[in-house]
């Protein structure tokens, strides 16, 4: 069994800040990718960022220069940092971990978060 807890979100204004971070928990030792994907109302779930056990990295071409992704394996967090946010990053937010090492479909992903609402409007 495998728990996915996220923490972090919220409301901020275009050109501000925000953090995510998870913790995963139970049998932890078959993990392999963990990173974030989101998801508006109507529309599929879209990869933001995963990270491998190594430190292999995967960002969307949308979050690209504004966003970093980092992992403590000895505590099996991930951390989303969220810079220069846009209304368009308005979503709710689901952190992910998988066996697989980094794969870039939500299919692939086994543990999921509840999810976490982030707002970006003025």
């Amino acid at each position: 069994q495998v728990k996915v807890d996220e923490s972090g979100g919220g409301s901020v204004q275009p050109g501000g800040s925000l953090s995510l971070s998870c913790a995963v928990s139970g049998q932890t030792f078959s993990i392999g990718g963990m990173g974030w994907f989101r998801q508006v109302l109507g529309k599929e779930r879209e990869l933001v960022a995963v990270i491998s056990t190594g430190g292999t990295t995967e960002y969307s071409d949308s979050v690209k220069g504004r966003f970093t992704i980092s992992r403590d394996n000895a505590n099996n967090r991930v951390h989303l940092q969220m810079n220069s946010l846009k209304p368009e990053d308005t979503a709710v937010y689901y952190c992910v971990a998988s066996r697989f090492t980094i794969p870039l479909t939500p299919g692939r992903y086994e543990f999921w978060g509840q999810g976490t609402q982030v707002t970006v409007s003025s």
